[in-house]
């Protein structure tokens, strides 16, 4: 027994994994989870607070010219548009488009039946087994940001991975876009927080991308929420204008924690989520029509004793599935949330609601998924071993969505030529061409015996992330980048912050 050990043991090395596909083609159906009946209701109800009720458009006279122009009803900073005007701007946005990534075999396609994977996005803190939890500062981000670029199931960079809280709050977004532009070649997101930001990520992007190649593509996106209830601020209009005009994508979505930003019926807080978001598809289609827009939702429940958000409870994830279907009848992508959790530690209450809020993602038609991998804490955490777990499920997801195959090779049409009934299929011809695609290999999931377990040093699965997370560290390389344009991107970095004093709020 002992010799049998130690035998398999050595012979259980860690397979390259086969080649990732840039993002996720999917092959199954849309979950249905409304009748129609009842979203012709949550739709009406929609136009209605567009129409009746309106939205407010503050500090940005702009905005609120833009509107006029169209024919809304502006009074003061309130915007009522006649009914039907939303859904007939948000016509020229497109169903689906192309992000394209420094190295073209990592472009996305974002809409209809392609999902797209990000990770984490706007943590002040991070987390991990050695050293707890903490501030973030730029080494974290750098290292996290690495792990992102080398995760096969991570299609997407996103941007503020944590926050570099070491770092001028006015300068840092120049070092975060650097990083990834320099340790990734997949698509990224840009700053949104101040307009100058946002317009210092589109001259990034024209720098790495070539100006006439950004004139004809999608290279960049903006991600934005609105200010619930019905409340579209500056910060929006104007992250609208700048990626929008520049003939970039943008992505909006509201961020609503039930009986607080929202009404507490899940329903409710459904229609005016989808009524936000479409007043900012249309916006973005005046500003530029066939802009890329990208509808967000970001739906939680609250625990109405504390005030608490709490994640994959019912009601989010059913709002995960309607807002699908709502998304797919407006002809726009969408985007959810993805491995959301309460959780303060990647515990089982971590797996659970995780489990719950990204299989409703998945399943419901999500196809930009921003904070897939690495959220703990309500947001407000980047966990290094989270991320790894994460992202080790979301290629579980890949296959998934591909749904079954059913040709004479999967159906095992000749797997029965040199297997007799009573036999067994372990060495067979048809298992041995197959056997290292027909399952999913989930990287840090331990299968073996207790006796083999314990053998390894009985550890948890958190323990195998932080593990593999150094390992991977060790192996990063940089993918090349072209000397010339990282010198361009280097200098307006520096001439940026050289042109400007530190600002710490």
């Amino acid at each position: 027994m002992q010799r049998r050990s130690a035998s398999r043991r050595s012979r259980r090395v860690e397979r390259p994994a086969p080649v990732a596909p840039a993002y996720i083609t999917r092959a199954i159906p849309f979950f249905e989870f409304m009748h129609e009946d009842g979203l012709v209701r949550i739709e009406e109800q929609a136009d209605r607070l567009i129409e009746d009720v309106g939205i407010e458009f503050r500090d940005d006279p702009n905005a609120l010219r833009i509107w006029k122009e169209a024919g809304a009803d502006v009074k003061d900073t309130r915007v009522r548009l006649p009914r039907g005007l939303a859904r007939q701007l948000c016509k020229t946005a497109p169903s689906k488009f192309t992000q394209h990534a420094r190295n073209p075999a990592r472009n996305v396609e974002i809409g209809e039946r392609s999902t797209v994977f990000a990770p984490i996005y706007g943590a002040p803190f991070v987390r991990c087994l050695e050293k707890g939890r903490r501030y973030g500062n730029y080494e974290d981000f750098q290292k996290l940001s690495k792990l992102a670029s080398m995760l096969p199931s991570l299609h997407h960079m996103g941007l503020v991975i944590c926050e570099p809280c070491d770092l001028p709050v006015n300068k840092r977004h120049l070092d975060m876009l650097y990083a990834h532009m320099r340790f990734s070649d997949k698509p990224f997101l840009g700053a949104i927080t101040e307009k100058v930001r946002a317009e210092d990520s589109v001259a990034m992007a024209r720098i790495l991308f070539g100006e006439d190649f950004m004139r004809d593509n999608c290279v960049i996106m903006g991600n934005v929420n609105t200010n619930s209830p019905l409340h579209v601020d500056r910060v929006v209009t104007e992250a609208i204008e700048v990626y929008c005009g520049a003939g970039q994508g943008i992505v909006v979505a509201p961020f609503i924690l039930g009986g607080a930003m929202g009404p507490v019926t899940t329903a409710a807080s459904i229609a005016q989520a989808f009524a936000e978001a479409m007043v900012c598809g249309a916006y973005s289609q005046l500003v530029k029509p066939g802009a890329p827009f990208v509808m967000g939702n970001f739906l939680s429940s609250m625990s109405l004793k504390s005030g608490a958000p709490t994640f994959g409870m019912p009601e989010p994830v059913a709002s995960n599935y309607i807002i699908g279907q709502l998304a797919r009848r407006l002809g726009v992508p969408l985007r959810c949330g993805g491995s959301l959790t309460a959780s303060k530690l990647a515990d089982a209450q971590a797996a659970a609601e995780s489990a719950d809020s990204m299989h409703s993602t998945a399943i419901g038609g999500a196809n930009f998924v921003l904070h897939a991998a690495g959220w703990l804490e309500g947001g407000l955490v980047t966990g290094f071993e989270k991320l790894m777990i994460d992202a080790d499920r979301l290629g579980a997801y890949q296959k998934l969505l591909g749904g079954v195959a059913v040709d004479d090779n999967a159906l095992g049409a000749s797997a029965y030529d040199d297997v007799e009934p009573a036999g067994h299929f372990l060495g067979s011809a048809h298992t041995m061409q197959n056997y290292e695609t027909a399952y999913y290999d989930a990287v840090l999931s331990d299968s073996e015996s207790f006796e083999q377990w314990t053998e390894r040093g009985g550890k948890d699965t958190a323990q195998r992330a932080f593990e593999r997370w150094n390992r991977m560290l060790d192996e990063h390389q940089a993918p090349p980048l072209d000397e010339a344009i990282d010198e361009a991107l280097r200098d307006f970095v520096a001439n940026r912050k050289n042109s400007m004093p530190d600002a710490w709020y």
